[in-house]
């Protein structure tokens, strides 16, 4: 026999993992999972609320009430929220598959607009205390509602300057 060190058969043996990187492997995989069930909540909230909406457009209807502004935007409202969760559903699947940056950034500020829209066309000066109050929380909805459309356009436009750079290079 001769004293060489044989490799075993298939090759050489991969190192070992550590500790560390098992368990932040091992977390990794969790945390996918958990994302995942949130999708699927975000999906079976979005679902009992398009149910829940079509309930109350059709108990409106039957008493009459469908024909008050108020109503109609409690409709509304309920329609924007259930927006929300779709634009919250869709990041988080964009995080699950490791989306890029931009497009999670982008959904990030849609969930954003349609808040504050949402806040905006709900806004009622009665509800505060006082009128200065009110005045502002209207100043600072314009003031987010301004910044996001900001944050929206930067992003449009950066997102064609890179698509019309790609094209020419």
């Amino acid at each position: 026999m001769d004293d060489e060190e044989t490799e075993p058969v298939g090759g050489p043996l991969p190192p070992a993992e550590s500790l560390d990187e098992r368990v932040l492997s091992t977390s990794e995989h969790l945390l996918r999972y958990v994302e995942v069930i949130a999708a699927v909540v975000l999906v079976i909230l979005f679902a009992i609320g398009v149910f829940d909406l079509g309930l109350q457009i059709f108990n409106s209807a039957l008493d009459g009430s469908i024909t008050d502004p108020l109503v109609v935007v409690g409709f509304i409202d309920t329609a924007l929220l259930l927006f929300i969760i779709v634009e919250v559903y869709q990041t988080v699947v964009a995080y699950t598959q490791e989306s890029e940056t931009r497009r999670i950034v982008r959904l990030v500020i849609y969930t954003g607009v349609i808040a504050m829209v949402r806040k905006a066309i709900i806004f009622r000066t009665g509800e505060y205390a006082d009128e200065g109050a009110a005045l502002m929380a209207a100043g600072s909805y314009t003031l987010i509602i301004l910044g996001l459309a900001t944050l929206l356009i930067v992003e449009r436009r950066t997102r064609q300057l890179d698509a019309t750079g790609s094209q020419s290079g």
